[in-house]
């Protein structure tokens, strides 16, 4: 205990002395800096943050010093951007200069370098995206409905097994199989396949290392990363363990669509339309990340809207049943909804809207970085400053959304009923020239799956042994991206003939 107290105060005199001399060379600026709380001497305003849920602490600021504000880690200048309105004037009306994304070097100590997320602005990028685009775009991504139905209906019978412990799982699978079926053409074998498994551990690692707030010591300080890793906490000592898993993910699903190829039993993929063609602007590295980062990205964000789902169906069973009552009326009593179907169910689509606004996945957004000085209303914005956009501020602002933290579909819905605006264009999804590529092909998932979900089976509180309920609270993990914490609910049919339908199709499989 105490050499670890010795090493622990080594490393702050440490820091302290290159904070220092740091400090002593001051730039000045044109303008004046946005406002912000006042940085700490040497550490900024690292030691005010909550570092396992900063956007709160980023939104209690913004209450404070208006809704883009400055703070500083480290040497490091973050903005962070509480409101929608001047994230689209920023990052989508001047996408050209707040288009790239900053280094974080956590990201890159776990092997997550191929990640088109963190990918900085330029011609890397541009392959990649244009791939995603070759696969995602929205023409194409309503062109898979029948793999939508096929594995969403897969997933309501896997449901009513289910206990609550299996429910991450569930829907984990039947996201990680859509991506995979599309990316490697490969049918996962449920929660427990392997390339899902290794997934897993990954993110469960890599989510709580890789956050600029935690990067930035490193980024400030790369003479850190001489240090032993343990010495930052139990989960930075396993980013050995990190690449390990990065190089089998990228690798070994390739190279199985690659065996597949010369046996002949290669199904329809990315990969495999990618091998079976030559190609002068993409190696295989470019796509063995292209499909990589689709899979962890796709696989991780809508388990996460659908675990949010299932517990806001539990919460808000009024909710519920109007959107199971509008599938009724639109889809005949013994068949199961498909896109086909979607203009008629506004509501459902408000749900999911709202699904993504009361607990956003990713609540800090992924940051960007300025490539020029800019100024807003009166304000200097230095180069290379860490642009965050505080989803979870924008999500409670109620000017926009009144009673924020309830649960409430028809927000999205103008009085006449009808879908205020697409889906596509949620905050969720990102701005600028970083909008998610896939975000067709998830609103398409996430739709089919809840459509399934309702159409067959009722959400309810589970209950004990006494036969009382169990009392469910919305709580959520940490990280750059959330779940809802484990909650126990129940299944029931509410559909027998949609039920016996849907077991048909399964055993006919």
């Amino acid at each position: 205990m105490l050499s670890t107290d010795i090493l622990a105060l080594g490393i702050s005199c440490i820091v302290t002395l290159v904070v220092v001399s740091r400090l002593t060379r001051r730039r000045v600026y044109p303008s004046p800096l946005l406002p912000g709380p006042p940085p700490l001497p040497f550490f900024g305003n690292v030691l005010q943050l909550d570092t396992k849920r900063p956007w709160l602490t980023y939104t209690a600021w913004g209450k404070i010093y208006g809704k883009i504000i400055r703070s500083r880690i480290f040497g490091i200048d973050l903005i962070i951007i509480n409101s929608e309105t001047i994230a689209r004037e920023l990052l989508d009306r001047r996408s050209g200069n707040y288009s790239s994304r900053p280094v974080i070097r956590t990201n890159e100590l776990v092997g997550g370098s191929f990640n088109t997320v963190f990918l900085p602005y330029g011609e890397t990028l541009r392959q990649h995206r244009k791939i995603f685009h070759q696969v995602l775009r929205a023409e194409v991504s309503v062109s898979y409905r029948e793999l939508y139905s096929r594995h969403a209906n897969e997933l309501v019978i896997n449901l009513l097994g289910a206990t609550s412990d299996l429910l991450q799982h569930q829907t984990e699978a039947y996201a990680a199989s859509l991506i995979m079926a599309v990316t490697y053409g490969h049918h996962a074998h449920g929660h427990e396949d392997p390339f899902l498994f290794r997934a897993r551990e990954l993110f469960d690692i890599g989510n709580y290392i890789i956050s600029p707030e935690r990067s930035a010591i490193f980024t400030a300080f790369p003479f850190l990363e001489k240090l032993p890793l343990w010495c930052f906490g139990e989960a930075f000592s396993l980013i050995g363990r990190c690449r390990e898993l990065v190089q089998q993910l990228l690798n070994e699903p390739f190279n199985e669509v690659k065996a597949q190829m010369a046996n002949g039993t290669a199904s329809h993929s990315l990969v495999a339309d990618f091998l079976s063609q030559a190609h002068d602007d993409a190696d295989e590295g470019t796509m063995k990340a292209v499909a990589l980062t689709g899979y962890m990205v796709g696989m991780d964000t809508t388990a996460s809207a659908l675990q949010t789902f299932l517990l806001a169906m539990v919460l808000y069973p009024d909710v519920q049943a109007r959107a199971r009552a509008e599938i009724d009326q639109a889809v005949k009593h013994d068949k199961m909804p498909c896109l086909d179907d979607r203009a008629s169910m506004p509501y459902l689509d408000a749900i999911l809207r709202e699904v993504l606004r009361w607990y956003p996945i990713v609540p800090l957004g992924v940051p960007h970085s300025i490539s020029n000085d800019d100024v807003y209303n009166g304000y200097f914005i230095p180069k290379g400053a860490m642009v965050m956009v505080n989803q979870w501020a924008h999500s409670r602002d109620e000017d926009i959304f009144p009673d924020a933290s309830r649960f409430d579909p028809s927000r999205h819905l103008t009085v006449d009923g009808k879908l205020k605006d697409p889906f596509v264009n949620h905050f969720a999804f990102g701005h600028g020239r970083r909008i998610c590529p896939g975000r067709w092909f998830a609103e398409n998932s996430l739709w089919t799956a809840t459509a399934a979900i309702l159409a067959v089976l009722r959400i309810d509180h589970a209950k004990d042994s006494n036969g009382n309920k169990i009392e469910v609270k919305p709580e959520f993990t940490a990280g750059m991206t959330v779940h809802p914490k484990p909650f126990q609910c129940s299944f029931g049919i509410v559909n027998t003939a949609r039920e016996r339908h849907l077991r048909a199709m399964m055993d006919s499989k």
